[in-house]
């Protein structure tokens, strides 16, 4: 592809040249959601082996993906994201977002979403499905977390958009109310523990800031960091763009010992409700182990 001079030195131009076309993102999307192995790409993409076959080597070439050997007879190979590769997430989430608000939405800001809509189709097709493997994120500790604890009989995992932030005026409709989740989940922390249920809560803030809300509000459970847009990348998760960056709108996931997700509550509007129905839900899943 021929270039004009001045594209030379524009960053938008060279990361269009790594991205190339559309089957480019959508191989990067597929990858980010851990289906890292040639069929599983060509199944989910619908892709010719032949095109799936060049535009992988393009990607590995452009340094943002890279071959990783799991079977020697016959030689198989798994792509992984690179480091280069990995800083393209926040792009597929902000591309995501985008399409939510401007196509498939009706251009309004909001961190909620109809019952009919694209997100909340996206978002309930996730029961049956296994969280990824190996994808951990920095904990309000400094520990990188799983996001359901391999302890537990099932784990209630919930994202929220943050705690402490100024959502204007008038607020962005559905963002409110992050601090009183917490302190529901909080209370009811003793019920979920005598059931064997895990409680995780993710947010794209920062790991300090996450911390910082965790001491004022004594949380018992792991708050964990998806500023980098790995699981909102990984499960195609809903987002907004409020108070400076992308925030991950508020849902929870029922996930059980063998981290297959058995429930999905959202939109979230009925706060004390939900918090109570995902204890229910997790305790029943529990119960069926």
């Amino acid at each position: 592809m021929r270039m004009h001079n001045a594209d030379e030195t524009c960053g938008i131009a060279q990361a269009a040249l790594v991205l190339g076309d559309w089957w480019n993102v959508l191989v990067l999307r597929e990858v980010a959601r851990g289906h890292v192995r040639f069929d599983a790409l060509a199944a989910e993409i619908g892709l010719s082996r032949k095109v799936l076959t060049e535009r992988l080597g393009r990607l590995v070439a452009q340094g943002v993906l890279r071959r990783s050997l799991y079977q020697r007879r016959p030689v198989r190979y798994e792509y992984l994201l690179t480091d280069a590769g990995a800083g393209l997430l926040p792009l597929l989430v902000a591309m995501q977002d985008w399409g939510d608000r401007w196509v498939l939405g009706d251009g309004g800001l909001t961190a909620t979403a109809e019952a009919d809509g694209a997100e909340h189709a996206r978002v309930h097709a996730l029961v049956g499905t296994r969280l990824p493997d190996g994808l951990d994120l920095p904990g309000a500790h400094g520990v990188d977390l799983p996001l359901a604890s391999p302890d537990a009989v099932a784990t209630v995992l919930f994202t929220y958009p943050g705690t402490g932030v100024d959502w204007g005026d008038p607020p962005i409709p559905g963002a409110v109310g992050c601090v009183l989740e917490h302190r529901l989940f909080r209370d009811a922390w003793p019920d979920f523990r005598e059931a064997g249920v895990e409680v995780r809560a993710v947010s794209t803030q920062l790991v300090h800031e996450q911390a910082e809300f965790a001491r004022t509000e004594e949380v018992p459970y792991p708050l964990l960091s998806d500023a980098a847009h790995e699981l909102a990348a990984a499960l195609r998760l809903p987002t907004f763009r409020g108070a400076g960056g992308l925030r991950l709108k508020r849902l929870i996931l029922v996930v059980d010992a063998g981290r297959v997700v058995r429930h999905v509550l959202f939109p979230v509007g009925d706060i004390a409700h939900a918090v109570a129905e995902s204890l229910r839900l997790a305790a029943d899943c529990a119960r069926a182990t």
